[in-house]
């Protein structure tokens, strides 16, 4: 430790809180502290404490203690007596014997079995059975009733002097009693110098006005020629602050926007209830998919169907499913079925808005993207929810080319902070060729989306006549790897602690 640096940081309150413990002895109270350093709060005291305790000046020693009052019965029952001497008084006046339905005369309805089981207790009184149920008062009932018992010596104790500490046993016959006495934690800190601000003090300390703070009044005025201005510890603890900021899902779908705005895209968008037929019929997935079972996807009761309202291109779906239509394919092989195609649905996936869009817009080229929510039937864990978001973009232009999907993905992956990036074979149902993109994320290999070209037997029937090249991704997963969770579920839940200390930069 350097300790002529270690002075020249010291506050005035810290200089004399350890001037104050050299005369203290090296251990004190923070009351005893604020006198001697003629402070005027405690509250001086413990701040400069806990600074000078970060420089390893002085330690604090905590203590909680159980410290008790008098509660709204122990108030009282020290102006009307306790219930079980006011009985006594009772008997006293009734020559030592009453009934108990005469106890009413001195005590309240819940007062009455309060008072018997004390009675009985301290063998002050009998019950005994005749014509009515009577109490009897017993020698040593006499005795009690002319002396002050321990129990009254202490109500009057706490009403004089509140938040006292008591023995736990000598306290107990009242704790057992509802509202008598009130209990809470006290804590008590205890300063004491260690041998690094002994050495402080021994360099020698003096306390004379400083600067702490520079304004533009003491720059103005001169006064900083002729105080000291006391060095600051840029090491020094300091509290966290937190500002408002976007959620980091937020913030993440911001910056994949501002990738594919900076790459050339438009953004589209579509409807959260779709048909089969423009969610799974148009993308050529047959409707005899195990995709389409109600274990997969959530189907709508209200509206339970949607009109197909091109007729044209019904019959073009149609004949694609059943035996390839003008494409080269051979289908399916089965009748295509309308009513399959109208049912309502939440749709599965954004790839719909894509082909929807390309029906609308026919003529190349485009470069588009959706970043929206889909909806499957997923059972919740730590990688899947029923519920997400879904990153899509497609190129479509007259000499695009798989080697430019390559090309187009390693841009975007990069500029996702992805460096290690790479492509292997895949399969897909309205994609050929296909392929997933996977990047190299904490010493593995992670798959994060699929793209591919769209096969003619999506593209023809929509009269899409050039190479449409297609990709996408679960934005859930990119932010599990951006935000290093293991949990999905985690971006979901308010932690408001996470949320505060999660880098978004």
């Amino acid at each position: 430790m350097d300790v002529q640096k270690t002075i020249k940081e010291l506050s005035v309150n810290e200089k004399k809180v350890l001037l104050a413990l050299q005369k203290l002895k090296g251990r004190g109270t923070p009351d005893q502290i604020r006198q001697s350093a003629e402070l005027s709060q405690d509250v001086e005291v413990l701040n400069a404490a806990s600074w000078l305790m970060s420089k390893k000046l002085v330690t604090i020693e905590n203590t909680m203690t159980t410290v008790y009052s008098l509660g709204q019965d122990g108030v009282r029952f020290l102006e009307k007596g306790l219930p079980e001497k006011r009985v006594l008084k009772l008997l006293s006046e009734k020559k030592g014997t009453v009934a108990l339905k005469e106890l009413s005369a001195v005590l309240s309805a819940d007062e009455i079995p309060i008072a018997i089981g004390w009675l009985k207790t301290n063998g002050w009184a009998t019950i005994k059975k005749e014509k009515d149920t009577l109490l009897e008062i017993t020698e040593n009932g006499r005795h009690a009733l002319a002396k002050q018992t321990e129990t009254e010596r202490i109500l009057k104790d706490l009403h004089e002097h509140p938040e006292q500490e008591l023995d736990k046993d000598q306290i107990k016959p009242l704790a057992s009693r509802k509202n008598v006495i009130k209990e809470k934690e006290r804590l008590s800190s205890t300063i004491h110098l260690t041998e690094q601000g002994n050495k402080v003090l021994e360099a020698g300390i003096e306390i004379q006005e400083e600067i702490t703070q520079v304004t533009s009044t003491i720059i103005k005025t001169g006064e900083w020629k002729d105080k000291p201005i006391r060095p600051y510890d840029i090491h020094a603890f300091a509290p966290a602050l937190y500002g408002g900021k976007q959620h980091p899902l937020v913030k993440l779908l911001a910056d994949i926007r501002h990738i594919f705005v900076e790459l050339g895209f438009q953004e589209i968008s579509g409807d959260y209830v779709e048909s089969c037929f423009w969610n799974m019929d148009v993308l050529f997935i047959p409707q005899d998919h195990p995709a389409r079972e109600m274990q997969d996807t959530f189907y709508c009761k209200k509206p339970s169907s949607l009109p197909i309202k091109d007729d044209d291109l019904l019959e073009r779906i149609a004949q694609v499913h059943k035996n390839g239509g003008n494409t080269g394919s051979t289908g399916w092989g089965y009748t295509f079925s309308q009513k399959e195609g109208e049912r309502a649905l939440l749709r599965t996936h954004t790839t719909v808005n894509t082909i929807r869009y390309l029906y609308n817009n026919p003529k190349p080229p485009c470069k588009v993207f959706s970043l929206e929510r889909v909806f499957r039937k997923e059972n919740i864990d730590t990688t899947h929810l029923p519920e997400f978001y879904q990153i899509e973009g497609i190129i479509y232009e007259e000499q695009a080319t798989f080697r430019q999907l390559i090309g187009i993905l390693k841009e975007f992956y990069k500029r996702m902070g992805f460096e290690k990036i790479r492509f292997r074979p895949g399969y897909f149902p309205y994609t050929e060729p296909s392929m997933e993109v996977e990047v190299f994320w904490n010493g593995a290999w992670m798959e994060l989306g699929g793209s591919g070209i769209f096969r003619p037997e999506v593209t023809e029937p929509v009269g899409v006549t050039s190479p449409v090249l297609a990709w996408g991704l679960g934005l859930e997963r990119l932010a599990m790897l951006r935000y290093g969770l293991t949990d999905i579920r985690s971006l979901y839940i308010s932690d408001i602690d996470w949320l505060r200390k999660i880098a978004l930069l």
